[in-house]
């Protein structure tokens, strides 16, 4: 059974990165599982899933160490197995709305207080087409525990939504 690694990699933005990311990984009989990448202010931002053989964690480690040289900021985590996450429905939230700062921080703290895991978040700023305003535009896939209120959160999502003028929609 091959051993599961998360990579967080940060640096300077230029061709080539992926592909240095991946002959490291390819030299150490490893496969890119899943991964989320992108380019913000300049800068290459990404998070890795790796599977390799257990044999070739240590060298391929201490390989991504000398990546730093070529200033990579690379943060790697062996990952234990899977924890099953219960009974949990999956639901997507969208969010749009004109910016202001705290958004996230105001939904993320209605999320917490019922207890439903982020599982994936996608947020993006856009000027607005008729006004120029900028808008904030978020997608998340939530998992909410079985024994959460979807009454309760709904009604708590909602009454954010009326305070902060934004649209929210909370579906499965």
């Amino acid at each position: 059974m091959n051993a599961s690694v998360v990579l967080t990699i940060v640096c300077d933005d230029r061709p080539g990165i992926v592909e240095a990311l991946s002959q490291v990984l390819q030299n150490h009989g490893g496969s890119w599982t899943e991964s989320s990448m992108l380019s913000l202010a300049g800068k290459f931002a990404g998070i890795l899933l790796a599977s390799l053989p257990p044999q070739q964690v240590e060298s391929f480690l201490q390989a991504l160490q000398g990546m730093q040289s070529e200033g990579m900021h690379i943060v790697a985590q062996r990952s234990s197995e899977q924890r099953s996450p219960g009974a949990m429905r999956e639901f997507t939230l969208d969010l749009v709305g004109q910016d202001r700062p705290g958004i996230v921080h105001d939904i993320s703290e209605i999320l917490a207080r019922h207890h439903v895991n982020v599982q994936e978040l996608d947020t993006e700023c856009q000027s607005a087409s008729m006004s120029g305003e900028m808008l904030f535009l978020a997608k998340a896939r939530l998992l909410v525990p079985a024994q959460t209120s979807l009454g309760q959160l709904r009604r708590d999502l909602e009454n954010l939504a009326n305070e902060l003028m934004v649209d929210i929609t909370l579906h499965e």
